[in-house]
């Protein structure tokens, strides 16, 4: 596995108790800087860190059914500006937290839990942007200041505040820990992900690699919040605890009703099977994707303005299970599905097919 870097750094956080001053290394990170590392930066990110926290040991108040320790995370290098902000953020317990990989059902399961958790409101979902109803936390970081602060704009959502991360557990608030508000955690098959993921680079981020680089990268954990197994079973880790909920994208493809009363039990809703049967509908792919508030339009359009081009691109692209089978050849499908095998070694989870 390929992770040449240059600078391994602590980042320092200064504490003030019983009037003394003390400072406390919190996280560590690599500047990546291999040949196949620059090769995945674009104009929007152009250096890339691999991060973690300096000692998730005594950090992160939560314990799984195993013993795991916390994966990194490739990041932008904006990304140090916030890190502090969001492992500090303060945290309510009618917080709704929405976190995937990225491609890995993020914006189906953003729309889903908002209408369950806002008795299915129909009206402001359609005229509210879901970015405005659930704010991506570390969007500033990876798009720059084009969006504005988008920490800010989490600390002053009107509550029940709807978040959006793609960050793995570790880097994701403390508070998140011992407050306990809802998280919904959304995984995905990697060989899905990995086309998904690919036209996303290099549409919406600006990546003008080869598609054979971009996979390459993906496979070796050089692309953006990678590596994508870890950050799954560190939530499949702790699906035992009653405020997260562990959904599987080919899942609400094969059974949306399964998976829509299961939510809304996690919610404590309770709706008609006539209600359901709606809900369903409105998050059918194909009307999510003409949904101008949940297609991610205006993001677009800003993408648009930020890198002076015109994107002629849907982020919702297709939306099925096992798309890979176009695109992938079968060695370069054989090698992700080693790789990913040999990272669920040992784990209870399985990836749905």
């Amino acid at each position: 596995m390929v992770r040449a870097c240059i600078e391994i750094c602590p980042i320092f956080v200064t504490k003030s108790v019983g009037g003394e001053h003390f400072s406390k290394k919190m996280f560590a990170y690599k500047l990546m800087d291999s040949r196949q590392a620059r090769e995945m930066t674009t104009e929007l990110h152009d250096r890339h860190i691999e991060i973690n926290l300096s000692d998730a040991s005594t950090t992160i108040p939560v314990r799984g059914e195993l013993d795991r320790k916390p994966s990194p995370c490739v990041l932008p290098f904006k990304y140090l500006e916030y890190a502090d902000r969001i492992r500090n953020l303060t945290v309510y317990e009618d917080d709704v937290w929405v976190v995937t990989f990225p491609k890995s059902g993020t914006t189906w399961t953003q729309e889903m839990v908002w209408l369950i958790d806002h008795d299915l409101d129909y009206e402001t979902a359609g005229k509210v942007d879901l970015n405005v109803r659930t704010v991506f936390i570390e969007a500033s970081a990876v798009i720059g200041d084009y969006l504005g602060d988008t920490v800010g704009a989490v600390e002053n959502l009107v509550r029940p505040r709807h978040i959006k991360s793609h960050l793995p557990l570790a880097l994701l608030p403390e508070q998140l820990w011992t407050v306990k508000p809802k998280i919904i955690y959304c995984a995905r098959n990697p060989k899905d992900v990995a086309v998904s993921y690919m036209h996303h680079y290099r549409h919406l981020h600006g990546f003008n690699g080869t598609d054979e680089a971009f996979l390459e990268g993906l496979l070796n954990d050089q692309v953006l919040w990678c590596p994508q197994v870890p950050h799954t079973l560190d939530f499949w880790n702790v699906r035992h605890l009653d405020n997260v909920l562990f959904n599987q994208f080919e899942e609400m493809i094969k059974d949306i009703m399964g998976v829509l009363r299961k939510t809304c039990s996690f919610f404590k809703k309770s709706y008609t099977d006539e209600q359901l049967v709606k809900l369903a509908e409105h998050l059918s792919f194909d009307m999510m994707k003409r949904n101008p508030s949940a297609n991610h339009t205006q993001l677009l359009k800003t993408l648009e303005t930020v890198r002076n081009t015109t994107i002629n691109f849907s982020f919702m692209r297709k939306g099925q299970v096992g798309c890979y089978k176009d695109e992938l050849t079968p060695e370069f499908t054989q090698r992700l599905q080693e790789h990913v095998d040999r990272q669920l070694a040992g784990s209870s989870f399985q990836y749905m097919e």
